[in-house]
């Protein structure tokens, strides 16, 4: 099927079977209908032509090499209605700029293959920076409860990550190595921070920590070099060890992020 170029699928359809336009090289455009639930295994392998996709909300499924090799996606957007992304679905997406993810992982709320690279064909976690496509600069989190331990862990090309209301919890190193990272958000939804959870993001500049925060983990900030400026919203009550600390030592950014990345790094914070 390499010389087609578009289709449109009808509305009767349900399931976009197994391989069912792998290699369709010249395949630039197709439209899914909100009829469809399923996305199957190899479904869109090496369709290499394919510039955009729409999934829509009635997708619950994307399988194992889904979108294997599709290199000329751009960006991809997933609704929350997908629960489950299988292994390599997005691999060899070489040209993928932005993502748009319901969860981070596997599966929605999943305890295993929590990280961010699984999609991508990225066995485990220090994988991560060899199969996340160089290409990719933005992502956006849209659901889930938790962020897992080392989910992002050497995801050294991403600029920005997008933390969406319903995360609650963000893991030991979820972003160790993130070295592009220049700023990032902690919405309020979050409760606690896991130790080490943004060491060695030497190109962050600037944090902002939402007002339901009441942990902070060892080494957080470790080796941020360039991190000069830290956002607490809510400032009252913290302790970095045993050490209680004063809110106007903390509305003050610049010395926030000097308490965050040197003076009281090695400590666990915690807010009563």
């Amino acid at each position: 099927c390499s010389s087609l170029t578009s289709i449109e699928i009808p509305n009767s359809v349900t399931s976009i079977g197994s391989s069912a336009f792998r290699g369709c090289t010249g395949l630039e455009s197709i439209t899914i209908p909100d009829s469809v639930e399923s996305i199957d295994w190899y479904a869109f392998y090496d369709c290499t032509g394919l510039t955009s996709i729409e999934i829509p909300n009635s997708v619950t499924s994307i399988g194992s090499s889904a979108f294997y090799n599709c290199s000329s996606l751009t960006s991809i957007e997933i609704p929350n209605s997908v629960t489950s992304i299988g292994e390599s679905a997005f691999r060899g997406c070489t040209g993928l700029k932005s993502i748009t993810i319901p969860f981070v992982g596997a599966s929605k709320n999943g305890t295993s293959n929590t990280h961010f690279g699984y999609i991508f064909g990225a066995s485990s976690y220090g994988f991560n920076d060899s199969y996340v496509p160089a290409s990719l600069k933005t992502v956006v989190i849209t659901g889930g409860t938790s962020i897992g331990d080392d989910a992002f862990a050497y995801c050294m090309g991403l600029t920005s990550v997008t933390i969406g209301d319903s995360v609650e919890s963000i893991g030991h190193a979820a972003f160790s190595n993130c070295k592009g990272l220049t700023s990032i958000e902690i919405p309020n939804s979050v409760t606690s921070i896991g130790g080490w959870a943004l060491f060695a993001c030497t190109r962050l500049k600037s944090v902002t920590i939402g007002d339901s925060v009441t942990s902070i983990g060892d080494y957080a900030f470790r080796e941020c070099t360039g991190l000069t400026s830290v956002t607490f919203k809510n400032t009252v009550g913290w302790k970095a060890g045993t050490t209680s600390l004063t809110s106007t030592d903390l509305a003050n950014p610049s010395n926030a992020a000097t308490y965050l990345r040197s003076t009281y790094h090695s400590y666990a914070w915690t807010r009563k």
